[in-house]
């Protein structure tokens, strides 16, 4: 399995090259950011409330192992998933998409605070962030 380090290195040296990723390259890549960035962003808020991830899947509903694979960015939840996980984790869960992409958030219930968010530029033709944003 080639890592996602291994991906932006291999991306970064044919930029520096002058030679330029085919769209649907372009597009696969935006999409495992994606994946990624939701992964952490769960990640961080479940470490925030100081709980395992065993102690999450119980709370959301889910296997310990679903949980490890969402937070290293080996699928793409449901919005339904997000909005489980939030109340699991104490938070709120916000989406919002703009013309690039898509902004998400998990932010502490009660708290003013923006808490941690993640941005992933992804086009709206990608059917896995289309598929999200339905839920």
């Amino acid at each position: 399995m080639v890592s996602h380090a291994h991906w932006k290195m291999a991306r970064d040296r044919k930029v520096a090259q002058g030679i330029a990723e085919d769209p649907a390259t372009e597009k696969l890549r935006a999409a495992i950011a994606l994946r990624y960035d939701v992964g952490q962003a769960v990640h961080d808020r479940r470490a925030e409330c100081g709980i395992s991830q065993t102690e999450l899947a119980r709370r959301a509903g889910m296997t310990q192992p679903q949980v490890s694979k969402l937070e290293i960015g080996g699928t793409l939840p449901t919005v339904a998933l997000l909005a489980r996980l939030a109340r699991a984790m104490d938070a709120t869960f916000s989406l919002e998409a703009d013309g690039e992409g898509f902004r998400m958030a998990f932010t502490a219930a009660g708290s003013s605070d923006a808490g941690p968010s993640v941005s992933a530029a992804v086009e709206a033709t990608d059917t896995d962030a289309k598929r999200t944003a339905a839920g």
